[in-house]
């Protein structure tokens, strides 16, 4: 991460001479006033920072860009400073009477961050931001000792990257904590190249725990109000046992600078990737093959949960390793190899944690019980290559009858070829097409539109219109208060809508 290296020296802080503070704490005691206590963080940072500081490093990047040459602004003509413009960028371009911009050779352009040793022999860890694009790498240890730099790997999905230099001696080297043992309020250690500037130690606590910022799939990241700034990417957040419990990678900031919200990839979830990344060059996740959303609490009520858990099954990939297994669409994963699910975001990032090729149990609830089904593990990389291929294929031609239906506030139609050629419906989609949608209803409410289709209705598959009025007949009659819908849109992609029935 790039940062400016600049200073503000108009504002000084003014400092009391020793006697008058002196002076104005006893006074405040004459004066009946509690004695103030001077705060202060635990003395074993000053330890934990002089054992770690030489492990620490800036990381310096630099890459090629294009550049452009000034252009004269775009003024009024008749403009005062039209004449002062263009002699300006005359003088500048070392032009004698053209206007335009003149082309200029690519220049190089430097950016600085922040990374850590893990190894003596030289692996270097930082963040995939700090050292995507970049043509050269290089290492600055702490005593200013410059080495290049070799990309080992590099994952996008967690923003790490491993490095590897050579060093004439053994590097000092920092080991990984258990993130998992932190606690909320636990005093945390950030080191880093904030603003250029070089070994900067802040020190602050946890702040919070599985912080999602909605930055991709696996966020769980540790929020401290540790100062992080620009420039602090890649460095290392240490526990007061002198070990890394975070890589600190983002932060919330209106201004760019640190406002005490900062975020750090756990040591939990960081240090199998990087050992991926160290053996293979590249990661290798757990692969489950199903597309999950998140159990609402009026989609638990219409599957006859007690309580919003789990990931809820959206669809089951034809050639993924769910399949095999069983899992089907409409099934509620509550555990996988022997951890909870409290919610869908915890399955990604348990699954992508798990060895591949393991043979996993998952326990999934299926009609209200639960049953264990068991899952060989597949490879996500590989699941995503073959997903690219797939993508476009057609299925069979459905028949062409059409009978519309209204319920729930929605006009249905049966599937034909007029149908799939008006709503670009792609021929491997079944069920009943959702034609018109009431603005008031609750339909309308979930982001329902016409050229949805129903698939299933309370996990039956639907294929008329009149199967969907008479299952939703059913489900009144039966005393439900919602229906639990699975509804495809044009391109096949599936979730479950919750209707209420009241």
């Amino acid at each position: 991460m790039a940062a400016a290296q600049s200073f503000d020296r108009s504002r000084r802080t003014r400092r009391l001479p020793a006697a008058a503070l002196l002076a104005a704490v006893l006074l405040a005691g004459v004066a009946g006033a509690p004695t103030p206590v001077l705060a202060r963080g635990p003395e074993a940072i000053a330890d934990v920072t002089e054992q770690v500081m030489d492990a620490v490093v800036n990381i310096s990047t630099s890459q090629t860009v294009e550049a452009h040459g000034n252009a004269v602004p775009n003024l009024p003509p008749g403009s005062p400073f039209e004449e002062f413009f263009e002699e300006f960028f005359k003088k500048r371009r070392g032009q004698d009477g053209e206007t335009g911009p003149r082309e200029r050779a690519p220049r190089r352009v430097n950016s600085l961050g922040s990374g850590f040793v893990i190894d003596p022999s030289g692996i270097v860890v930082t963040n995939n931001h700090v050292i995507s694009d970049a043509d050269e790498v290089n290492v600055i240890l702490n005593d200013g000792t410059r080495l290049k730099a070799e990309i080992l790997g590099r994952d996008k999905e967690i923003d790490l990257a491993v490095l590897k230099v050579k060093s004439d001696k053994p590097l000092k080297a920092v080991a990984f904590g258990d993130s998992d043992r932190l606690r909320i309020g636990e005093w945390v250690i950030a080191i880093g190249n904030p603003f250029s500037l070089g070994g900067t130690v802040t020190a602050g606590i946890v702040s919070a725990r599985n912080r999602d910022i909605n930055s991709g799939r696996y966020d769980n990241y540790i929020q401290t109000d540790a100062a992080i700034n620009r420039g602090n990417s890649g460095g290392p957040l240490f526990n007061l046992d002198g070990q890394v419990v975070g890589i600190n990678t983002a932060i919330i900031s209106p201004s760019g600078g640190s406002i005490g919200i900062g975020f750090a990839v756990p040591s939990k979830t960081a240090m199998p990737v990087i050992d991926q990344l160290r053996k293979y060059g590249e990661t290798r996740r757990g692969w489950l093959g199903v597309r999950i959303q998140q159990v609402t609490d009026d989609i638990a009520e219409s599957l006859g949960m007690k309580a919003a858990r789990g990931a809820l099954v959206a669809g089951v990939d034809e050639k993924g390793p769910a399949k095999p297994a069983g899992i089907e669409s409409g099934d509620v994963i509550v555990s996988f190899d022997g951890k909870d699910i409290k919610e869908m975001r915890d399955l990604p990032r348990i699954v992508a944690e798990t060895p591949v090729g393991k043979d996993v149990e998952v326990t999934v609830l299926r009609n209200g019980k639960e049953e264990r089904k068991t899952v060989k593990l597949g490879r996500l990389e590989d699941g995503e290559k073959q997903a690219a291929l797939e993508k476009g294929k057609d299925g069979d031609k459905l028949e062409q009858k059409s009978v519309v239906q209204s319920t729930l506030g929605l006009d249905l139609a049966d599937l034909n070829d007029t149908l799939r050629q008006r709503y670009k419906i792609k021929d491997s989609v079944k069920g009943v097409v959702i034609t018109s949608v009431d603005a008031g209803s609750a339909a309308a409410e979930k982001r329902l539109n016409a050229g949805d289709v129903i698939v299933e209705v309370s996990q039956e598959a639907v294929a008329t219109a009149a199967d969907v009025k008479k299952r939703i007949d059913q489900l009144e009659k039966d005393g439900r208060r919602s229906a639990l819908l699975l509804i495809a849109n044009a391109d096949g992609d599936l979730r479950f809508v919750a209707l209420s029935l009241k």
